[in-house]
């Protein structure tokens, strides 16, 4: 294949004519298909029904150019077009830097319109004097039409080149013309201008038109995969083989790709006999192309026997193919309904990896990997499920793709009950994992996941508990569901690597407590006080403020006799009496009457020297009892009348 051919029988195919004959000078806009621009032009003085030119004079020709000149340099581009147009409709060009600067110019202005008359004017200048346009000029304006995705023109301007023999190095416009054949999908149109370049090169012996290796690549990839043509595909390759361009992995990887695809088997075998013979030995590109020719000509069973024979040649170790490599193979499979043929893949590949092998470097890991960023999370699922039926098994990082999938997704019911699967298969997820799988839940409001796995957790013997504890109960909090705060914390309150406090229960009673579920807050300060945790200050304020709010003075008065006697005194144990919860009783105790409890909390306040609003206190009782008289209260309560004078007295009403 690599041998010498003759010139002749190197291209069959020319596109471009080679006739060296002076073709007649047209007018400016005469080499402009409706084809090659999308857009016309509005410009009228762009029009192609030009008048006749007027004969000039050669200071009419001389103050053109100076015009030309001096609108260059101020970028009036309208005008220097002008100038520009009445040089060539006398068939005449201004000088050459002129001529350069003007196309470049044009070339480095955003629009069609610019761009358009910067192809019009070099296709001229080519037509009527090569010699006047530089190479860099050249380069300008394919790099443009590149910017600008402008196939059909870049096309036009090679063929133009070509055909009056104006040759250009290709090292200044190969690159950007196969940059714009790739981005239009249009690698064919560029095998034909490779083609004459390669004669081109060898019968004018013009070295500078060689193409270098990226461009018989691109070539190669034409005729691969977009004309699966062998013939033309092995012609590239014996063109290659004159100019003296050493093939890499890449181009063996093109003809992999076109041999698998039409079931050459034999030349498969001689390329990569080929490829040991230059010394590659790597063969990831040409075993991923050979699978991507499978996988395109639905040749299935050969997939599966090239994976295996790679790991089969490579001792157990990593196959190295990427993940688009993996996404073709299972999309390939999945559009057949073939979930078992992935799994038994997974499992033939299992026995020939060394155990030591990288987890994200085995088949398995591949194969779920490319399900998940594919959307098929449901079927990598469904192929360990069919692995663990035939009693085969995968490692934990095979599973990691699918729960962070689930997590992303919000399925958590599913996530939850892979993990399941992944504990009684005897595997352990890392304490990350757990922690993301239950702020996912929580998130999702699936309250019920997120205890089964931190259930999971804690029969795992998971050290540490505390982040996912955390996470469940301001969950739980958030979402005002202090029932199954208590639930929870009732569950895992003995648990040691939890560690329970007094504002976790404080948690709970405040939620109930906001609720008006009182006496569920009540049954929670019980089992509290049961289970030894000490009450504090933000127990009782919780306690207050549900009282109050729910009208229950006496239950308040009831916590002040509690409290009294478990004030602290030294400001280490007890609780602390501090001007919050002085005033949350004072409110509480004026609210319902209660100014004989009220004065008692009133000196317990002044004896600790802590200071006392009384206006607020005047202005509940103002609100609250302003039609209350001493002299009914006398007939009464004459206790309760001494209460509430003193209380006046305090409060400054009597005033």
């Amino acid at each position: 294949m690599w041998r010498k051919a003759a010139l002749s029988s190197l291209l069959h195919t020319r596109l471009f004519s080679s006739s060296s004959s002076a073709p007649e000078i047209p007018s400016l806009y005469s080499f402009l298909q409706p084809s090659i621009f999308a857009k016309k032009s509005q410009n009228p003085t762009d029009s192609t029904n030009q008048q006749k030119p007027v004969t000039l004079t050669q200071d009419h020709i001389t103050a053109l150019q100076t015009t030309l000149h001096k609108s260059l340099l101020t970028a009036n581009t309208d005008e220097a077009w002008k100038s520009f147009k009445s040089l060539t409709s006398n068939s005449l060009l201004p000088s050459k830097p002129l001529t350069n600067s003007l196309i470049t110019h044009l070339s480095s202005l955003q629009g069609v319109h610019n761009l358009k008359r910067a192809f019009a004017s070099a296709v001229y200048v080519i037509e009527k004097n090569p010699k006047f346009l530089d190479f860099e000029t050249v380069r300008a304006l394919l790099g443009s039409m590149k910017s600008a995705n402008a196939a059909a023109p870049a096309f036009a301007l090679l063929k133009c080149m070509f055909k009056n023999r104006y040759f250009v190095p290709f090292e200044l416009w190969g690159h950007s013309l196969v940059d714009i054949s790739r981005k239009n999908g249009n690698l064919v149109a560029f095998v034909r201008v490779f083609e004459e370049t390669c004669r081109i090169t060898l019968d004018e012996k013009l070295n500078f038109m060689k193409p270098d290796l990226a461009a018989c690549n691109a070539a190669l990839e034409g005729c691969c995969c977009d004309m699966q043509s062998v013939t033309d595909a092995e012609k590239v390759v014996e063109t290659m083989s004159v100019l003296g361009v050493r093939p890499d992995e890449s181009s063996f990887g093109f003809l992999a790709y076109l041999y698998a695809l039409k079931g050459l088997e034999k030349k498969t075998i001689e390329l990569e006999n080929i490829i040991s013979g230059f010394g590659f030995s790597n063969k990831a590109v040409f075993v991923g192309s050979l699978i991507s020719g499978y996988v395109k000509s639905g040749n299935l069973e050969s997939v599966s026997t090239t994976i295996l024979r790679s790991l089969r040649e490579g001792l157990g170790r990593a196959s190295n193919f990427g993940e688009e490599t993996y996404c073709e193979v299972v999309k390939a499979f999945i559009e057949k309904g073939s979930i078992k043929g992935l799994s038994n893949l997974i499992i033939e590949a299992q026995k020939l990896e060394d155990p030591s092998i990288v987890i994200d470097k085995s088949t398995g890991y591949g194969v779920v990997n490319a399900c998940v960023t594919l959307g098929l999370s449901d079927k990598a699922h469904s192929i360990l499920d069919e692995m663990n039926a035939q009693g085969c098994s995968v490692g934990l990082g095979v599973y990691l793709p699918i729960l962070k999938a689930y997590c992303k997704e919000h399925r958590t019911a599913e996530a939850t009950q892979l993990v399941m699967d992944i504990s009684n298969s005897g595997l352990q997820l890392d304490v990350g994992t757990y922690d993301a799988l239950i702020e996912a839940s929580m998130t999702s409001q699936d309250f019920q996941s997120a205890f089964s796995l931190f259930r999971d957790m804690r029969e795992a013997r998971v050290s540490d508990l505390k982040g996912s504890y955390l996470t469940i109960m301001t969950g739980l909090m958030e979402n005002h569901r202090p029932e199954l705060m208590a639930a929870f914390l009732d569950e895992v309150v003995e648990d040691p690597r939890v560690e329970v406090k007094t504002h976790d229960w404080n948690s709970i009673i405040h939620a109930f407590c906001k609720a008006g579920r009182l006496e569920d807050a009540k049954r929670t300060l019980r089992r509290m006080t049961f289970l030894q945790f000490e009450q504090n200050d933000q127990t009782y304020l919780s306690l207050i403020s549900g009282y109050v709010t729910a009208d229950k003075y006496f239950c308040v008065l009831m916590l002040w006799n509690e409290v009294k006697r478990k004030i602290s005194t030294d400001g280490e144990t007890g609780i602390k009496f501090d001007p919050s919860l002085v005033d949350a009783f004072l409110y509480a105790f004026v609210k319902g009457g209660f100014f004989d409890t009220m004065m008692q909390v009133v000196e317990k306040s002044q004896e600790m020297k802590i200071f006392v609003d009384k206006w607020k206190y005047k202005q509940a009782f103002m609100e609250t009892h302003k039609k209350l008289k001493v002299a009914k209260l006398r007939k009464r309560n004459f206790r309760k009348m001494e209460a509430l004078i003193a209380f006046k007295n305090w409060a400054g009403l009597n005033a």
